[in-house]
């Protein structure tokens, strides 16, 4: 994709153990192996706006990614997981960015789907048709769309429609300031309390980018 790109990485089988950060970051210069700053996880010089729904969630924790990206589908099993054991003071959500033409759409896509109250069915379903071995859909068209929608039970015009609505494109908008907040050029990538980010480039591999991150959460639980 032109001035972004997407991290490349060994993503290890879904449902495997995370292994320890001491022993991932073994060779960090912090105590116990700890990530490294400006090596594993960046730090931002203007924090970002942080979203806590409910009082007893202390920590926000923001996904970036892309339907059509590759490693964003590789990433899907893995961070599913890793959402399901994150500790109950922790906030998750998922931001999907708009670099790009193609990359707007599919966000109108996603936040439409979040609209109708289908993104839990429909999420998976929409990376495994633009990742499919074969007969790959590339879902850029409202014709398109709109016949995904229909074979996956939907209303595909109202699927379009709602992708057009004025609370879509406010969402979309909001999902790239909070991009453009971050200094997000990649995906996937992690993003803890407004204050840091990592990424399977940063951190080394999909894998050690979500313990990087369970890192930066115990981090942002000290500081204030």
């Amino acid at each position: 994709m032109p001035n972004r790109r997407h991290f490349s990485s060994r993503l290890l089988a879904a449902g495997a153990v995370l292994a320890a950060p001491e022993a991932l970051f073994a060779q960090g210069a912090q105590p116990a192996g700890a990530p490294v700053e400006g090596q594993h996880f960046v730090r931002l010089n203007t924090p970002a706006p942080v979203l806590l729904p409910t009082p007893d969630k202390k920590v926000d924790v923001v996904e970036f990614f892309w339907y059509g990206c590759p490693h964003c589908n590789a990433f899907e099993p893995l961070l599913e997981s890793w959402v399901k054991r994150l500790p109950a003071d922790v906030s998750f959500r998922r931001v999907h960015v708009g670099f790009g033409g193609v990359h707007q759409v599919h966000q109108k896509l996603y936040y439409a789907l979040e609209e109708l109250g289908a993104l839990p069915a429909m999420h998976r379903k929409v990376f495994a048709a633009l990742h499919a071995p074969t007969n790959r859909r590339q879902l850029v068209s409202d014709s398109e769309i709109s016949a995904f929608g229909t074979e996956n039970g939907l209303d595909g015009a109202k699927l379009v429609a709602t992708m057009k609505s004025f609370s879509v494109n406010t969402k979309a908008s909001k999902a790239r300031q909070i991009t453009d907040a971050y200094k997000i050029d990649g995906v996937p990538a992690l993003g803890v309390q407004g204050r840091w980010f990592t990424s399977g480039s940063l951190a080394g591999s999909l894998e050690r980018m979500v313990v990087v991150a369970d890192y930066l959460i115990g981090r942002a639980r000290t500081v204030s």
